[in-house]
C-alpha cells in the first residue's frame, strides 16, 4: 500500500476553519466521518483524545499529527488538512500549527498499513517538502507532492540500505539509538528518520532500533552495542535498557528524537553523558527519575498493582457469587444458611476455585506495585508482603503499602551493592536481591500490620454496620468519585476501594459500597443517553449516534462511554454527572442494596440483594444528569434541527 492510497481526496481540508484545538479535532474527525473512513465519530474522537491526554502531537515546525487506532476506524486513513492562520494546537515548540495529519488506523491494521503511515511520518521530516505543502491548494496537488517524495525516499533508503552491507569504516564514530512511542505509528518513525539524517550530515554512523505497531524493527545486536560510542533513548514507553548497561547513554522523550537529533547525538559524543548502570534483570526500563514526577510514579505504580490485581478480584467474585446463586437454586435448609455457597457439592465447587483466585489477590497487587518500582527483583518482596498483610489482617492498605516498601527496598539495595565488582552483578539479582529484599520487607510488614490491622479492622466494622445516615454519605461520596474523572484517579480510587470491601462482606451477602460504587459508574453513559434523546436539537448528528453506544456502555459499567463528551465541555458535564451518580450512590446506600460481584453492570443484575430496585435508582441518576446535562449545553454549531 502506497501513501497516496491513505491520503484520499475526499478526506481532505485545504481550508481548516477551527482556530482552537479541540475545534480543529473536531472538524477533522467530522470530516472523516462524512468521508466514510470512520464508523463512530465519539469512539473514534476518545482514541484521538486519550493519545493527545499522553503528550501534544503538535510536533511543532507548523506540523500536528493526531492519530488514533481503534474500533471506529474503518478503512486506513491519513486526513490532511491546511490551515492559512495557524492553529495554537499546543504544540511542542509552543508555535501554530498550519499543517495536520490525522491518522485512522484500524484495530487489526496490517503490516502495509503501519509501513505506509511509518514512511508518511519520515517524509514529514524534509523542511523543503513541508514548505511545498504549504503552498499546495489542491487535494491533488497534495497526492502528486506525496506520490513524488515516496518515490524519492524509497530510492535513498535502498542506497543506505546497500551501504549498511558494506564494510564500514570503524575510524567513524557510531552510536545506536532506540525510538519509541506509546502508538507506535508516528512519532516513533519521525525520531528515527531525523536521527538518521542528522547524523548523516554529521558524518557519524548510526543505527536505530524502532519500537512501533510493527513490532522491533532493526533490533540492535550485541555486536552494535559493543561497538557503539554511545547509546540514545527517545522513548516515552518502556523499553528493553539493561543491554545497555555500561554504555554511556541519553535517555530522552521520543519528541526530542524528532526536534533535537543534532543536540541529542552531540550530547551523546561529548564524553559527558551518564553512564547507564542495568540491575542484572533482562527488561530493566528507564529509572524512576527519568520517567515522570513523583505523583505521576506513584500513581503508575499503584495502577501496575491495580490492573494485575483485577482479574483475579472480577472472576474470583463472580465465581464465588454464583456458588451462592446455585446454592439459592438448589435450596439450603434454613438451619444450614451459614454455609450458603458451600453446602451442596457443586455450589462448593464454585466457592472454592473462587476462594482460590481471592487468595492471590493481594499478593498480586502488592507484587506488581514493587515490580513497577524496582522491575523484576522486588516481585518476591512484594508478594511476600501482600501474602503477610492477608494473614496479618492488615488487608487491601496493608498490601498496599507492603507493594510501595518492597518496591524501594529493592531501590535502596541497588544502591548499596552498585559499588560490588562488575563479577557480580548476575549474583546480585539471584540472591542478594530476593534474600535481603524479602528479610528486610519481611520485617517492616510485621511492623506494618499492627497499625495497619487496625485500620482494617475498624474498616471492616463501620461498613458491617453500614446503615442510616452513614449508608447514604458513603454511598453518595462513593457514586459522585465514580462521576468526576470517568476513568482517571479518582475514578478508579472509589472502585478500588469498593472492590477491596468484597472479600470481607461474601459471607453476608455482598457489599454495599460496591453496588454504590457500580450504580455511580453506570450513570455518566446513561445519562449521555437520556440527554441526547430529550434535547437533540442541542447535539449533533454524530452526538446523538453516539448516544446509543452509550446506553450499552452504561449498563455494562463502563464509564470511560462518556469521556468525549466530558472532554468536549467538562465545567457542563462533569458536575451534572456527579449529581446524578452521587444521588443514585446514596439511593443504594441508603437501602441497603448490596453486591457480589465488582463488576458486570446488568449482566450480574442477579447477584444483587434488591436487583429491581437497584435498577431504578440507576435510572434515577442518569435522569437528573441527563436533564441537568440539556439544561446547561449549549446548542453545538451544526445541531440537528427537528
Amino acid at each position: 500500500m502506497d501513501i497516496k492510497d491513505l491520503l484520499v481526496k475526499d478526506a481532505m481540508i485545504m481550508d481548516l476553519k477551527a482556530t482552537d484545538k479541540q475545534g480543529a479535532i473536531d472538524e477533522m474527525v467530522q470530516k472523516m466521518y462524512d468521508a466514510g473512513r470512520i464508523s463512530d465519530v465519539e469512539i473514534y474522537k476518545e482514541g484521538i483524545l486519550k493519545r493527545e491526554a499522553l503528550t501534544s502531537t503538535g510536533l511543532g515546525d507548523g506540523i500536528a499529527m493526531p492519530h488514533a487506532k481503534n474500533s471506529a476506524v474503518k478503512e486506513a486513513t491519513v486526513l490532511f488538512a491546511k490551515s492559512k492562520n495557524g492553529v495554537d494546537y499546543e504544540a511542542l515548540d509552543g508555535q501554530p500549527s498550519y499543517l495536520f495529519f490525522m491518522i485512522a488506523a484500524p484495530e487489526g491494521a496490517n503490516d502495509t498499513h503501519l509501513q505506509a503511515l511509518a514512511s508518511l511520518s519520515k517524509l514529514l521530516i524534509d523542511p523543503d517538502f513541508v514548505a511545498q505543502l504549504k503552498e499546495a491548494n489542491t487535494p491533488e496537488e497534495v497526492q502528486n507532492l506525496f506520490d513524488t517524495a515516496e518515490k524519492a525516499k524509497e530510492a535513498e533508503e535502498k542506497a543506505e540500505e546497500a551501504a549498511e552491507n558494506e564494510l564500514k569504516d570503524f575510524n567513524r564514530r557510531y552510536i545506536v539509538a532506540v525510538t519509541a512511542c506509546p502508538t507506535g505509528i508516528a512519532h516513533t518513525y519521525m525520531a528515527e528518520d531525523a536521527l538518521k539524517k542528522k547524523a548523516k550530515e554529521m558524518g557519524v554512523d548510526i543505527k536505530v532500533e524502532t519500537n512501533g505497531s510493527e513490532g522491533i524493527k532493526h533490533r540492535l545486536t550485541d555486536e552494535d552495542i559493543a561497538r557503539a560510542d554511545a547509546v540514545i533513548v527517545a522513548a516515552d514507553k518502556k523499553v528493553e535498557m539493561n543491554r545497555f548497561a555500561g554504555k554511556e547513554l541519553i535517555n530522552r522523550p521520543v519528541s526530542d528524537g524528532i526536534r533535537k537529533p543534532e543536540e541529542l547525538i552531540n550530547l551523546a559524543l561529548s564524553g559527558n553523558a551518564p553512564t547507564f548502570k542495568g540491575d542484572g534483570s533482562e527488561t530493566a526500563s528507564q529509572s524512576t527519575e527519568e520517567s515522570g514526577s513523583v505523583g505521576q510514579n506513584i500513581y503508575k505504580d499503584l495502577m501496575n498493582g491495580v490492573s494485575h490485581m483485577l482479574p483475579f478480584v472480577i472472576g474470583g467474585g463472580i465465581m464465588i457469587a454464583l456458588s451462592f446463586m446455585i446454592d439459592q437454586f438448589i435450596g439450603v435448609p434454613s438451619a444450614e444458611l451459614a454455609n450458603l455457597g458451600n453446602y451442596n457439592q457443586v455450589a462448593s465447587w464454585f466457592n472454592q476455585i473462587g476462594q482460590s483466585a481471592f487468595t492471590f489477590m493481594l499478593p498480586v497487587l502488592a507484587g506488581f506495585i514493587a515490580s513497577s518500582i524496582a522491575d523484576r527483583p522486588g516481585l518476591i518482596g512484594g508478594f511476600a508482603a501482600g501474602f503477610l498483610a492477608n494473614q496479618g489482617g492488615a488487608g487491601f492498605l496493608g498490601a498496599l503499602i507492603g507493594g510501595f516498601l518492597a518496591g524501594y527496598v529493592i531501590v535502596f539495595l541497588k544502591k548499596v551493592f552498585k559499588g560490588l565488582p562488575k563479577s557480580l552483578d548476575g549474583i546480585k539479582t539471584i540472591l542478594f536481591y530476593p534474600f535481603f529484599g524479602l528479610l528486610i520487607t519481611g520485617f517492616l510488614m510485621l511492623l506494618v500490620n499492627v497499625p495497619m490491622k487496625a485500620i482494617n479492622d475498624g474498616l471492616n466494622g463501620f461498613l458491617s454496620g453500614l446503615g442510616g445516615s452513614n449508608a447514604i454519605l458513603l454511598g453518595a461520596l462513593l457514586g459522585g468519585m465514580m462521576a468526576v474523572d470517568l476513568g482517571g484517579p479518582i475514578n478508579k480510587a472509589a472502585y478500588v476501594f469498593g472492590t477491596a470491601t468484597l472479600a470481607s462482606t461474601v459471607a453476608t451477602g455482598g457489599s454495599i459500597v460496591m453496588a454504590a460504587v457500580m450504580a455511580g459508574g453506570m450513570v455518566p453513559p446513561l445519562a449521555i443517553f437520556v440527554a441526547t434523546r430529550l434535547f437533540k436539537s442541542k447535539f449533533e448528528k454524530s452526538q446523538i449516534d453516539a448516544g446509543l453506544t452509550n446506553i450499552v456502555m452504561g449498563l455494562s459499567f463502563v464509564t470511560e462511554g462518556a469521556i468525549p463528551f466530558a472532554a468536549a465541555d467538562p465545567i457542563r458535564v462533569i458536575p451534572s454527572f456527579v449529581v446524578g451518580s452521587a444521588l443514585t450512590g446514596g439511593l443504594v446506600g441508603a437501602f441497603g442494596i448490596k453486591l457480589l460481584a465488582p463488576h458486570g453492570g446488568i449482566f450480574v443484575v442477579l447477584l444483587l440483594s434488591h436487583p429491581v430496585l437497584y435498577l431504578i435508582f440507576i435510572a434515577i441518576g442518569a435522569i437528573v444528569s441527563g436533564v441537568i446535562y440539556g439544561l446547561v449545553k449549549k446548542p453545538a454549531a451544526s445541531a440537528v434541527t427537528e
